[in-house]
């Protein structure tokens, strides 16, 4: 049933780019876990053990405070379809922001969108699947544009003052890096 690679092939590649949403789980030594679902055209294979997303503003910024204190990452996709497959990249994973040399290389690899807060890059060194005999089978009816209607409206000052109150701090207390940032700026 389950099986464990080294790195990316060429078939987890393709059944990762035709998932709608994965699924990123990070925790730090104490606290909270978190999992948060991600949507939109925002994941990148950069090479077979590399892989990248742009980070949206949300409503918190659990996944950026616990790789600061605590890189450790765990993706997970999900067929819904009629093939069953679960698939997870287990890595080690930095937050660039908006400014970075990081972010300046790795920012035209996607459509940066409204709310683009930052890119984070894992370097991944197992990849596991499972059958998904248990999942749903579920139809895709396309994506939400609420999160990039809401940052529009916003504007970039007001995005600012949103990352101030809400994706500053984890709920467990840990600063992030774009907090760091915005302290430094303050």
């Amino acid at each position: 049933m389950g099986r464990v690679f080294e790195s990316i092939m060429p078939e987890h590649e393709a059944f990762m780019k035709g998932q709608p949403l994965f699924f990123v789980g990070t925790a730090a030594a104490t606290g909270h876990v978190n999992l948060s679902p991600k949507g939109y055209d925002t994941f990148r294979i950069l090479s077979t053990n590399r892989v990248a997303y742009l980070d949206l503003t949300g409503s918190g910024n659990e996944t950026s405070a616990h790789l600061n204190e605590n890189n450790r990452i765990t993706f997970m996709f999900v067929s819904f379809g009629e093939k069953p497959l679960i698939l997870r990249l287990y890595g080690t994973a930095a937050v660039y922001l908006p400014g970075s040399a990081e972010w300046e290389e790795l920012a035209p690899l996607f459509d940066l969108v409204p709310g683009s807060r930052q890119i984070i890059v894992a370097d991944i060194h197992s990849v596991k699947t499972s059958c998904g005999f248990s999942m749903p089978l579920l139809s895709y009816e396309g994506e939400r544009n609420q999160l990039i209607k809401w940052a529009e409206n916003k504007g970039s000052t007001g995005l600012e003052t949103y990352w101030k109150e809400k994706n500053a701090v984890s709920m467990d207390g840990i600063t992030t890096p774009l907090g760091k940032r915005i302290g430094e700026e303050a």
